[in-house]
């Protein structure tokens, strides 16, 4: 493995720890600045409001520069925002600070698996990026549960120390690891106009809906668990454990399949977890059963992501891609929205706590036709293109027997003779 993966995953570890251990701080910090639960809760938009600024903006703005630049400029953002997290005299001041540490979010992960697909062999792409990923799955179950521990023993404010000594590191590793030929400098024009090919925006939405389906469970885990498999709290982190190492297990071997099976195994991937989902939403009062199905379902979701990030920057077929790249990061944020609203939309209708499984069943076969809709789309471009080359052969082999027929009289050759070497 590259260093400058190991980087960029240290990266991703940080960026992740940053963005959830909010959820479990929120006495914490509500107690240390003298305000109410629900909000220093409103800190969790504000960084949602952060990411969806950045990702497209500083994406942008950094296509003059290589991706090795970018990511350590973001980093240094990130870093300094977290830094201000810590400091933050009250409020207002860690509002503004987690929106300005989220606005190198999405554009991290955008440019960063641009250029972790460009330090392995192309056949190696996919792996590469559920690498980097590796490390936002990692937060989710190590980063969050001991962020959390150590507010509560000590202060939040170390917490965040700590993520902008994790941005330091990452630092560090970029300038010493990620090698400058890792991507190109390109234009802004090019980068947007890649967002005219049909591919890329098949692939987009097969982010925001099959994965939706991914957040209307996943939003509403909590009372699943508790309501309808009678599980004390006590046990829902546990759980919650087992389905973090689940979606790391799922990104690291959705790497090495989608190398060889692409969109296709994407399809295959959402059929079964509209399955899975099925069978947790038959099973969800029996903890025995509900608990192992739950961690398959993050397992196949998650084995996913890496494979329609590397697609994205597949479709869009520019020297740099990062600007797809990093709107694919944005559907995965609607994708959050989406899925976590539709769950709510059927559980105010008081159907239960079984209708966001359902939701979500249905979110992940609508996805998959999406999938089939790519896959039937890159066979025709590469038809397409494969005939173009025909036709370009055909007419180079026509424009030599042309020539051929012109210079035979002068070699003293009837027209038609043998071949002319020139």
């Amino acid at each position: 493995m590259p260093r400058a993966l190991l980087a960029l995953a240290i990266g991703a570890f940080g960026i992740g720890t940053t963005e959830f251990v909010v959820m479990g701080m929120l006495p914490e910090i509500a107690e240390g600045l003298d305000v109410s639960v629900s909000a220093v809760g409103l800190l969790i938009s504000a960084y949602a409001i952060g990411v969806v600024i950045g990702a497209p903006t500083l994406t942008a703005l950094g296509v003059r520069f290589t991706p090795r630049q970018t990511l350590i400029g973001l980093m240094v953002l990130f870093t300094v925002g977290n830094l201000l997290s810590a400091f933050a005299p009250g409020y207002g001041a860690l509002v503004a600070a987690r929106v300005f540490a989220a606005l190198a979010h999405g554009s991290f992960f955008g440019v960063g698996a641009v250029a972790a697909r460009r330090l392995v062999p192309k056949e190696k792409a996919t792996q590469a990026i559920s690498l980097m990923i590796t490390g936002l799955t990692l937060a989710n179950v190590v980063g969050v549960p001991l962020g959390t521990f150590v507010a509560q023993q000590l202060s939040w404010r170390v917490v965040f120390a700590a993520v902008a000594v994790i941005g330091l590191v990452t630092i560090a590793g970029l300038l010493a690891w990620m090698p400058a030929v890792a991507g190109e400098r390109t234009d802004l024009r090019s980068e947007l106009g890649a967002f005219r090919r049909r591919g890329v925006w098949l692939v987009l939405g097969l982010t925001m809906i099959g994965f939706a389906a991914l957040f209307s469970v996943y939003s509403y885990v909590s009372p699943i668990l508790t309501e309808l498999g009678g599980l004390s709290e006590g046990w829902v982190t546990p759980v919650l454990g087992l389905f973090g190492v689940g979606t790391t297990v799922g990104t690291l071997v959705g790497g090495r399949l989608g190398d060889r099976w692409g969109l296709s195994f994407v399809a295959v991937g959402l059929v079964a977890t509209a399955a899975t989902l099925v069978l947790f939403a038959l099973v969800a009062d029996t903890p025995a059963i509900a608990v192992p199905v739950l961690v398959l379902f993050g397992t196949l979701a998650f084995a996913l992501g890496p494979v329609v990030q590397n697609r994205v920057i597949e479709a869009a077929r520019v020297p740099g891609g990062s600007l797809v790249s990093a709107a694919n990061q944005g559907a995965f944020n609607l994708a959050n929205a989406l899925g976590a609203a539709l769950g709510a939309g059927v559980l105010s209708a008081g159907l239960g706590y079984t209708a966001p499984i359902w939701v979500g069943a249905a979110l992940a076969l609508a996805g998959t036709g999406i999938a089939v809709v790519a896959i039937r789309s890159e066979r025709a471009e590469r038809a397409a293109l494969a005939a173009e080359a025909d036709w370009h052969l055909a007419r180079v082999d026509a424009d030599v027997a042309a020539w051929q027929r012109a210079l035979a009289p002068v070699n003293g050759l009837p027209a038609g003779g043998a071949p002319v070497v020139l």
